[in-house]
């Protein structure tokens, strides 16, 4: 699933091509990825609304309207991308959402596997309300992530994974910078000392700083607006690695299973 960086460079890809636009149309042709409201209401009340802002919130594409807003996930397949109206791309065999603007582009939104949502709203807190922090904003400082941690007792994957508690990270990121910060997917969070802290505080945001830099992960279905690929994969340290060596140590990256989710780690560096 797009993580922070992915969906951060898939909205830095399409906002230049969506402020200004006015919507004056949609078609959709999966009913049951329209979260809210019902399709005839969705497709009557986006039709001219202007997006004034394209923006990021954890793993959610955020779209102002006037006076609405549009909320996209992108779950395990979704792909986001703005062309000219006749332009045919590779991925529109799994359009499920076409908007179409006034300067004859359409924002397609393709996903293969249908698990993608789409929200029109009032607030769009009515979506992102309860997600934690973001972990690359100014205000989530040190001290902000030490007090979030006090009175956490649970295996530290899991909650690094719960995005309440922090938005934007998934199991790629989650694994990087566990081994980054030399802590165990399963080390309990009440368990970490000050260096502890600090350490991991200073791996998320440096793993996801590079992730953005280079333009997310395409190790699956990810893909940048204009159908390239990321670079990100090609510097991961743990995640997909397994049975080649750990940078760190040379011992075998190993693949185990936390919370129900694949993990990789080096058992040495990882105690």
């Amino acid at each position: 699933m797009p993580e922070l960086p992915e969906v951060e460079t898939v909205v830095r890809g399409v906002r230049d091509a969506l402020v200004g636009r006015t919507i004056t149309g949609v078609s959709l042709d999966w009913p049951a990825g329209l979260a809210t409201p019902d399709s005839t209401l969705f497709v009557a009340r986006i039709a001219g609304q202007t997006v004034q802002r394209v923006d990021r919130r954890g793993k959610y594409i955020v779209i102002s309207l006037d006076p609405d807003t549009l909320i996209i996930h992108l779950k395990m397949t979704g792909r986001l991308y703005v062309v000219p109206d006749a332009e045919e791309q590779y991925a529109d065999r799994w359009v499920h959402f076409t908007f179409q603007l006034d300067n004859a582009h359409q924002l397609r939104f393709s996903d293969s596997r249908k698990f993608g949502r789409v929200y029109l709203v009032e607030d769009p807190a009515e979506v992102t309300g309860a997600l934690g922090p973001e972990p690359l904003s100014d205000s989530f400082t040190l001290e902000t992530f030490r007090a979030r941690l006090a009175g956490r007792s649970g295996a530290l994957k899991p909650l690094l994974l719960n995005q309440t508690f922090l938005a934007g990270m998934g199991n790629i990121y989650v694994d990087e910078a566990l081994f980054a910060s030399g802590l165990h997917p399963l080390r309990r969070a009440d368990s970490l000392g000050e260096d502890d802290v600090a350490r991991l505080y200073a791996a998320i945001r440096h793993v996801l700083d590079e992730g953005v830099r280079r333009e997310g992960a395409s190790v699956n279905w990810y893909r940048k607006p204009d159908g390239t690929k990321g670079s990100a994969q090609n510097g991961l340290n743990v995640y997909g690695q397994t049975g080649r060596p750990c940078p760190r140590c040379g011992t075998p990256v190993i693949k185990t299973v936390v919370g129900q989710r694949g993990t990789h780690l080096c058992p040495t560096c990882q105690k």
